[in-house]
């Protein structure tokens, strides 16, 4: 175990903050924490890191992971120590006296979590998104910060809460897989120092590596290859996008849970400055799409036009409609994102 050895730079939240949420947590027997929606490595981490961690400084209170679907934990993410804890936050009948958030922005981005939420006692949210408006009673929202799991390192440090060698993992799986390896434009200087402190209390950087971006089943590499071979560009190269059907992820034996990292495909296509990638719902009704900017250009605007969100190079968003529907709709605003003329552009399938 290692104590935090202090903010490594960025808008760090106030003490007067972190020791206010310390105030609810202590004030707290039963404590439910949740991140969004489709939770990626950072949510994943920085629930169980903060968890995690509470529970060892609390053994005397009651703290559940909550999902915001009614699914399951990724499987390249089950590794983390916890992950085999999370519950559906349907199936969570308590009324907590704390429910913290993690990595989102809005209320309704906790999905079924969110109830819980509306019967918690008090709320906590750490998040670095941009929100419309907050809806904890204390938040620490740090749009500035690459990762979620950077405010929770954060925290524990201007709180005096030890990090262990499972805290540190998890929290450091945020930060990789929400920097995408270091290779994003969040990248930053506290990013590298946040990871090297987590990396001095003991995390595995190696491990995360070897489960999250070395282990991918056969299976998902065939779906991968179905959703290469139909990358598509506009704009002169600078747009790509591609798209998997629910029929795919069925023929491949893939699960939803497994396409995270598709969008990464489209990206790498060389002279791309902004990229789509869709996935369609297992009922067909709806397709989720996934943004990536390689430059200034900020995606989540367009996001947001979709009701979605996230940040300027990484965003993303629901739509009810077929692929094709998604595709005409969204297609026209890259386009012009880029400074292109989006007259007649029209989705190739």
């Amino acid at each position: 175990m290692h104590k935090g050895s202090g903010s490594c730079g960025g808008s760090a939240a106030s003490a007067e903050t972190c020791h206010q949420i310390l105030e609810l947590i202590e004030g707290a027997q039963t404590i439910a924490i949740s991140g969004h929606t489709s939770p990626d490595g950072d949510a994943l981490g920085s629930g169980l890191g903060l968890g995690l961690a509470l529970r060892r400084a609390y053994p005397d209170k009651n703290i559940s992971f909550l999902l915001a679907d009614d699914a399951c934990v990724p499987r390249i993410y089950r590794f983390l120590a916890g992950s085999d804890e999370y519950i559906p936050a349907v199936r969570y009948t308590e009324d907590p006296d704390l429910f913290i958030s993690v990595d989102c922005p809005v209320l309704e981005r906790l999905e079924d979590a969110a109830e819980v939420a509306r019967r918690a006692r008090h709320t906590v949210a750490f998040d670095h998104h941009p929100a419309r408006s907050e809806f904890a009673d204390v938040a620490v929202r740090r749009q500035d910060s690459c990762a979620c799991a950077v405010l929770i390192d954060e925290f524990l440090t201007q709180v005096g809460i030890d990090i262990t060698s499972e805290v540190a993992t998890c929290l450091l799986c945020g930060v990789v897989t929400d920097t995408g390896r270091f290779q994003y434009q969040n990248a930053d200087p506290e990013a590298f120092c946040v990871a090297s402190h987590l990396v001095a209390c003991g995390a595995e950087p190696a491990r995360i590596a070897l489960e999250v971006y070395q282990s991918q089943r056969l299976e998902y590499l065939r779906l991968e290859s179905i959703v290469m071979g139909r990358i598509k560009t506009a704009a002169d190269g600078r747009v790509a996008y591609s798209y998997a059907r629910a029929e795919d992820l069925t023929r491949c034996g893939v699960t939803p849970d497994e396409c995270d990292g598709l969008v990464d495909v489209v990206r790498s296509v060389m002279g791309v400055e902004v990229c789509l990638f869709l996935k369609e719902s297992v009922d067909g009704t709806a397709v989720r799409g996934n943004l990536r900017s390689k430059c200034d250009l900020d995606v989540s605007e367009i996001a947001a036009q979709f009701n979605g969100g996230g940040h300027a190079a990484a965003a993303g968003f629901t739509y009810r409609g077929t692929i094709e529907e998604t595709l005409n709709a969204i297609l026209p605003m890259l386009v012009t994102l880029v400074g292109a003329d989006p007259s007649g552009v029209r989705a190739q399938l």
